[in-house]
């Protein structure tokens, strides 16, 4: 971005929070899935399926499929070149296609990047189905699907829980661990998928692990086609769709960081043309290539039902929201403020209050809790405000998050006190620290005056955490900065700012539980996994408690 440099949000945040204190395709491993794509290839100037396959936004009857074909070498993500090729595709009742239980043909061209999405229907509820798709005599790599349970049969649903993948900060180990699992139902994808920085825009150059294309901002069509196709490249990342079905919403970096309805922070207009065409292109570019159906005016805020089990209400909190304010500005205050837009935060309230299932899980991009920082002890404070440009006193709030916004967030917690609404989880990334939270009413005279709901937030897959982003070794200014930030919000009870890595979501009729799971390194490409924690919310409490062991 041109101009006078500013404090990537993120790392003011984690800042801020220093400144507290100082299936046999289901089992498929990232090899054998890299060798599934490779055999997919044929000679020069034939059809390749080179980015994997894909499903997503699983009904009791159905589920969209994916894929994208490259029909000619010429015909790369984003070069609007190559011809219109007829694709195959079919569905079948186990790995090997014996029972083929649906099939059919479409067309793809350049025109949406040789991508190829197909809404398939008359499935059973709760079952597992296999798919592939054809070009010619080329097959593509075999996925694996689910679909969910009819209204009246679900016991019990578990989803792998992700988000925050930089590329360049590292490799997608945790995608690789999900993938490995054979008891997920599906994996809730919470925003950050791709980032839009240049090579080197973040993290600093000298501590990029892999290098992305394009090498410049993206900020046209061409650009997030063409990073989308280079995510889509990374065998961790086929693994993981090849495997389970995804449930997605996008966050700012599928566009540009801290985007609003009118613009962005990582968004120049003299020297980056019209926000609203940049962000037609990014909005084009991920309903392309991601398995995800297209929602109310083009955007991804839409509801899945779970049997009478859960609902899960998935938010759109970039496309309405009034642009951020400062840190610390009373105008987070203002009612005419927004971050879902009336039109949305209307259907969230309907679908809340008019749903039957226990449990009303809501997938949003951002923290709802409130979180304040306290200040820093001047010998830390003083050097960590002049590396990141932030006020000695420290944040109050982060303005990216409901807590910039707050009375949505009040008209809401409003709307489940007055409607006795029960059994709300919501479920949040972001911001690169792992959470369990209570979401009070009223953050001044919690815990008397009780709580709304609960939120379990997922660490970064590999995007920079506080630890990271000071470049200190793990520990050094996380784990008091953990207990300052505990000690002034009495809501929060655990944080982990020093952790990469996924959750795991298991949700019965007794108890929805969160397990945490970290990566031993996000830099090396076999790191391993290890369960780190684990938190659940009762049936009926709106409160969370620690849990002594993982699901499984």
């Amino acid at each position: 971005m041109d101009g006078e440099a500013l404090p990537r949000r993120r790392s003011v945040v984690l800042a801020a929070a220093a400144t507290a204190a100082l299936a046999p395709v289901a089992s498929l491993g990232t090899a054998q899935t890299a060798q599934a794509a490779q055999a997919s290839r044929t000679a020069a100037g034939t059809a390749a399926f080179l980015h994997g396959t894909a499903s997503g936004d699983p009904l009791p009857d159905g589920v969209l499929l994916w894929t994208r074909v490259t029909p000619a070498p010429e015909a790369v993500p984003g070069s609007g070149l190559g011809p219109a090729v007829a694709v195959g595709w079919e569905v079948a009742a186990d790995a090997v296609f014996s029972r083929v239980v649906a099939r059919g043909s479409v067309t793809t061209s350049a025109a949406t990047d040789h991508t190829v999405k197909v809404d398939v229907r008359g499935l059973q509820p709760r079952t597992s189905y296999w798919y592939r798709f054809t070009a010619g005599t080329v097959v593509s790599p075999v996925g694996r699907t689910r679909t969910t349970a009819a209204s009246d049969t679900a016991a019990g649903v578990r989803f792998g829980v992700v988000s925050c993948a930089n590329w360049e900060s590292g490799y997608f180990s945790a995608y690789r661990h999900l993938a490995a699992r054979t008891d997920l139902d599906a994996i809730l994808h919470l925003g950050d998928y791709i980032y839009e920085y240049q090579t080197g825009g973040y993290p600093d150059p000298q501590y990029v692990v892999r290098q992305h294309e394009p090498k410049h901002e993206i900020v046209t069509l061409a650009d997030y086609r063409t990073r989308h196709g280079k995510y889509k490249t990374d065998p961790d990342l086929q693994a993981l769709h090849a495997a389970h079905p995804m449930v997605a919403i996008w966050d700012d970096h599928e566009f540009a960081d801290d985007t609003w309805s009118g613009g962005a922070v990582n968004h120049t207009p003299g020297t980056e043309g019209d926000w609203a065409a940049r962000a037609a292109a990014a909005k084009q570019a991920y309903f392309e290539w991601m398995p995800v159906r297209t929602s109310v005016a083009g955007t991804v805020y839409r509801r899945l039902r779970f049997g009478r089990l859960a609902d899960l209400h998935l938010l759109d909190l970039r496309s309405f929201r009034s642009q951020q304010v400062k840190a610390g500005s009373g105008s987070v205050d203002d009612p005419g403020r927004t971050i879902t837009g009336r039109a949305q935060l209307d259907w969230l309230k309907a679908g809340l209050a008019s749903s039957d299932a226990t449990w009303k899980l809501v997938g949003t991009s951002v923290m709802i809790s409130p979180v304040a920082f306290a200040s820093l002890p001047a010998f830390v404070m003083r050097p960590l405000a002049k590396m990141l440009g932030l006020p000695e006193g420290g944040l109050a709030v982060n303005p990216d998050q409901w807590d910039g916004y707050t009375q949505d967030r009040k008209e809401l917690l409003n709307h489940l006190k007055d409607r006795g609404i029960k059994n709300t989880v919501f479920l949040t990334g972001d911001i690169h620290m792992a959470w369990a939270n209570e979401v009070p009413f009223d953050m001044a005279t919690y815990p008397g005056s009780g709580s709304a709901a609960t939120e379990f937030v997922v660490t970064s897959v590999t995007a920079d955490n506080l630890d990271d982003t000071l470049h200190v070794a793990a520990g050094t200014a996380s784990l008091p900065a953990e207990a300052a930030v505990k000690a002034a919000n009495w809501h929060v009870q655990w944080v982990d700012m020093d952790a990469h890595g996924y959750g795991v979501l298991d949700v019965t009729a007794q108890a929805s539980q969160m397990d945490y799971y970290v990566v031993s390194d996000k830099a090396k490409k076999d790191a391993t996994a290890a369960w780190s924690r684990s938190y659940r919310t009762l049936n009926g409490t709106q409160k969370v408690e620690r849990v002594d062991q993982p699901v499984r």
